[in-house]
């Protein structure tokens, strides 16, 4: 491969002898029939190899596929070329007045990746991304199409598939009705005295919430809350309202944030903490992220704070999030309510991935499931523990894709019998 191709982040090299870029439906289709394995390249907003072909197979963008953002307006819904960035997205669905029902604190990631990979907002009413899909458009390994909907019993592993399954070209969305969203920071909230009804209530408070702290001391610096202007403004005693703008990484700049002081916006310029038409960081960082069921929030957060001194050595920022259950076999968010324990660490590698393996101790008895994009070193038995329709989801990998074309060793340790 002429050109050297990096993820976000930088700490991962691709090795692929290829890349390619088809700019139709008919090219994506010829290049996955020659081919003898492909993935697929997204925005590249992961941080390990869940991406890498190998040095025998081909790494595919589609971003040069036509951007398509159909919405139907009477049926509320979107079809979105697979490779088009959240901002972009969210922009042609408020044209028509019509609104996404969550976004990701970063609208700069791509509609198949972020889905495949079960990201996710906040919200303790709100699912994963991939709960807005009704419907995805695969290219299989023989080239040819497929379309999977809801009414489909292989659809439950269609949408968060690792890439394991196809080439998704497009994707039909949910919308519902646009809605305006005032956000406010408040700073310095205790984690004394938090038990798990009061941090039920904290993150009910409203339509989006999010913890964040550096670990330094206990509790949390800050806590972002963003509310639905539609729906009742709850107070927020537990914390002193925030008297300048915040970046939820100490030291950064604030202006690349979204708008603060509840001043009132739009959906798309208020749910994700960064604004689309800044780059939110240099991508000099790397992620790892945990999902538990939510019943075990306050304990799993004693947990990490038992160990604090281990990981704000190496830690940026910690945010905190809930998300709804989801059907998806593969979702992090499968079947249970969760909170997600997000980690920015520093761009470390070596001194990272120990503090890694600590904090995975901690969470352990929480049945904490990591995020498929992020830096983790769960083994894949414990993995396949983790999740009960992964043999549904194996057998569907098999029907769809019988020689392994999308599998790379990312994918075959995961579904590895």
């Amino acid at each position: 491969m002429s050109e050297t191709i990096t993820n976000w982040a930088g700490n991962i090299t691709y090795s692929a002898r290829e890349l390619h870029r088809p700019h139709s439906l008919d090219g994506v289709a010829a290049l996955v029939a020659d081919s003898a394995r492909v993935r697929v390249l997204g925005s590249g907003h992961s941080f390990n190899e869940i991406a890498e072909p190998g040095p025998e197979g081909v790494l595919l963008s589609i971003a040069g596929l036509p951007p398509v953002t159909d919405v139907d307006s009477a049926a509320r819904t979107v079809r979105v070329a697979g490779g088009v960035r959240y901002a972009e997205l969210a922009r042609a669905v408020a044209s028509h007045g019509l609104a996404l029902p969550n976004m990701a604190s970063l609208p700069h990631i791509s509609v198949a990746g972020s889905v495949a990979t079960g990201t996710h907002g906040s919200g303790v009413g709100n699912g994963p991304l991939a709960s807005a899909v009704r419907e995805v458009e695969l290219v299989t390994a023989d080239g040819s199409a497929l379309t999977i909907g809801r009414d489909d019993p292989r659809f439950g592993g269609a949408v968060t598939s690792l890439g394991a399954l196809g080439v998704v070209t497009a994707l039909t969305l949910d919308l519902v009705p646009s809605f305006d969203v005032e956000q406010y920071v408040f700073t310095e909230l205790p984690l004394a005295g938090l038990d798990l009804a009061a941090f039920g209530t904290v993150m009910s408070t409203a339509y989006s919430v999010s913890l964040f702290t550096d670990w330094r001391a206990p509790g949390f610096r800050q806590v972002w809350v963003k509310r639905r202007t539609d729906q009742p403004l709850a107070d927020f005693p537990w914390a002193a309202p925030a008297t300048e703008k915040m970046h939820p990484v100490p030291g950064m700049p604030a202006v690349n944030c979204t708008e603060q002081f509840g001043v009132p916006g739009p959906w798309h310029d208020r749910l994700p903490h960064f604004r689309a038409e800044f780059t939110p960081s240099s991508g000099a960082e790397l992620q790892s992220e945990y999902l538990l069921p939510r019943e075990h929030a306050v304990e799993a957060l004693h947990a990490v704070d038992g160990i604090r001194e281990t990981v704000a050595g190496v830690l940026q920022i910690c945010e905190v999030r809930t998300v709804a259950a989801d059907g998806q076999w593969l979702s992090p968010s499968h079947g249970r309510d969760t909170v997600a324990l997000h980690f920015t660490w520093i761009e470390d590698t070596a001194a990272v991935l120990p503090v890694v393996r600590r904090l995975e101790e901690a969470l352990a008895p929480f049945d904490a499931r990591p995020h498929w994009g992020k830096v983790f070193t769960t083994p894949a038995g414990v993995l396949r523990e983790l999740y009960p329709r992964l043999g549904d989801f194996r057998k569907l990998a098999r029907e769809l894709d019988p020689g392994a074309k999308f599998a790379n060793a990312f994918v075959t340790d995961v579904l590895a019998d």
